[in-house]
């Protein structure tokens, strides 16, 4: 699977005519964001040679259990266990996406609760950052790709690459 094609339904969300198209496809988005920066460390940590089909129960019950999982930790974790930062992967868009993400974190968490955001955000802001969202994982996923073979996309993240130990410290 592709970045494009997990943006799918994004895509279908944008093209309907219900007055919250802009807030459904942000919030998936901003999902979708997040699921592949889960699947690209998971997908690193399963490089590993303790790593194989036996242990995937107990990373999914350790990752499931943690209260501490979430963005910027699963991008920090891939910094930590791989010589290309994330920084390095999504290129020179890097901080202004970044901090892009960083604003959409903030509108979902006040409108995930039933709270205003104070930025009017109308459905074209909205669509604004659907695309630099889409941006972000195009980005990181094109150098991910590029580095170890996936983009963050793919179904499973629980897979051996071609040469797993050429990915691991």
């Amino acid at each position: 699977m592709s970045v494009q094609e997990e943006f799918k339904t994004v895509d279908l969300v944008l093209s309907s005519d219900t007055k919250t198209c802009g807030v459904d496809a942000f919030a998936l988005s901003l999902i979708k964001v997040e699921k592949q920066a889960r699947r690209l460390l998971t997908y690193l940590v399963y490089q590993h040679p303790w790593c194989d089909p036996a242990t995937v129960q107990d990373l999914v019950a350790a990752l499931e259990q943690s209260k501490d999982v979430y963005f910027d930790g699963l991008l920090a974790g891939w910094d930590a266990l791989y010589p290309r930062t994330v920084k390095q992967l999504v290129g020179p868009d890097y901080k202004r996406l970044r901090t892009r993400i960083n604003e959409a974190t903030g509108y979902r968490n006040k409108i995930f609760h039933g709270q205003l955001t104070g930025k009017g955000l109308g459905t074209t802001a909205l669509k604004g950052l659907v695309t630099d969202l889409l941006a972000w994982c195009d980005a990181l996923g094109s150098g991910a790709q590029s580095e170890v073979g996936y983009d963050g996309c793919g179904r499973s993240s629980f897979r051996k690459a071609a040469d797993p130990g050429r990915l691991v410290a």
